[in-house]
């Protein structure tokens, strides 16, 4: 199958350039506020405890997760994938090459990092507020997905995070004029890929997002602090592992030990301490509120 010819830049003010990318961040962010504004206002999934903050709390934490998302998203990728940016703070041989790092435009962003970014975040405003931190942690866990939907999305649209080769019918080859005209030439080569941002759209997004609001609304698990927090880790990590099959492995990463990916052995720790906070509140009763 062809690759659509879908520019990364979808319009231009003056000088500024507005990406899908950058769009699917903003997407994710607001409507995962919008959900997690919708969980904090109702009292009854949480009992029969009560949500671990106020929405004007949830307006605040909101702007230390999204620092924790683009910093920790940008210095994981650094740390993950790309050491040589660190590097280049010292070594660079001028400005623009010493803050490469910085330079998010340039594109370059980890989940993983992110995710730690994120954690980052609840931990400090968790013991800022004085609220249960596993409370805060299921609070946000269901809007995750919303965010990794799109940010997917976005991944494909840019032609990047391409899968492996593949003869199944539904094989993309990841070159267009756009592409072309960026590079000059097509980095994925001509030969027919697994398109697995979409997958991971598909299983990290939706099918991720479905399985946390039933734990939400049906299990009423929020009752158990720690419970929905594991199953968004060890879902993702599974996910994520088991994809990384299809997923080209990043530049220079190819050949790690036993066939591992850096995707892989990101997620096998969130899977581990997912499987134990599955276990720590499934066998603890539901707590009630505090105060």
């Amino acid at each position: 199958m062809p690759f659509p010819d879908i520019k990364p830049v979808l319009f231009s003010i003056g000088p500024v350039d507005i990406r899908w990318y950058a769009l699917a961040y903003v997407a994710g962010i607001v409507l995962g506020w919008w959900y997690a504004n919708r969980l904090a206002r109702n009292n009854a999934v949480w009992q029969p405890g009560k949500p671990p903050v106020t929405t004007v709390q949830l307006d605040d934490l909101v702007l230390w997760i999204t620092l924790g998302i683009i910093l920790g998203g940008r210095f994981g990728y650094g740390l993950f994938y790309k050491p040589e940016l660190y590097a280049s703070l010292f070594t660079g041989s001028d400005w623009g090459e010493r803050l490469a790092l910085f330079r998010l435009w340039d594109g370059g962003m980890s989940f993983h990092g992110g995710l730690i970014g994120v954690s980052l975040a609840i931990v400090w405003f968790a013991w800022k507020n004085k609220v249960r931190l596993l409370s805060l942690g299921d609070l946000v866990a269901p809007v995750v997905p919303i965010g990794l939907f799109f940010g997917r999305i976005a991944n494909f649209i840019n032609g990047e995070l391409w899968g492996r080769p593949t003869d199944a019918p539904w094989g993309m080859v990841f070159c267009n004029r756009t592409i072309e005209t960026m590079y000059g030439f097509c980095p994925a080569g001509l030969e027919p890929r697994h398109p697995s941002q979409l997958y991971e759209a598909g299983l990290e997004g939706i099918a991720l997002a479905v399985i946390l609001w039933l734990a939400v609304y049906k299990g009423r698990l929020l009752a158990k602090p720690g419970y929905v927090t594991g199953i968004f880790l060890f879902g993702y990590g599974l996910v994520r592992a088991s994809l990384e099959n299809v997923r080209q492995p990043d530049v220079g990463l190819e050949n790690l030990p036993l066939g591992l990916t850096m995707g892989m052995m990101l997620s096998i720790p969130m899977m581990i301490v997912g499987a134990w906070l599955i276990w720590r509140a499934w066998r603890r009763p539901p707590v009630a509120a505090e105060g």
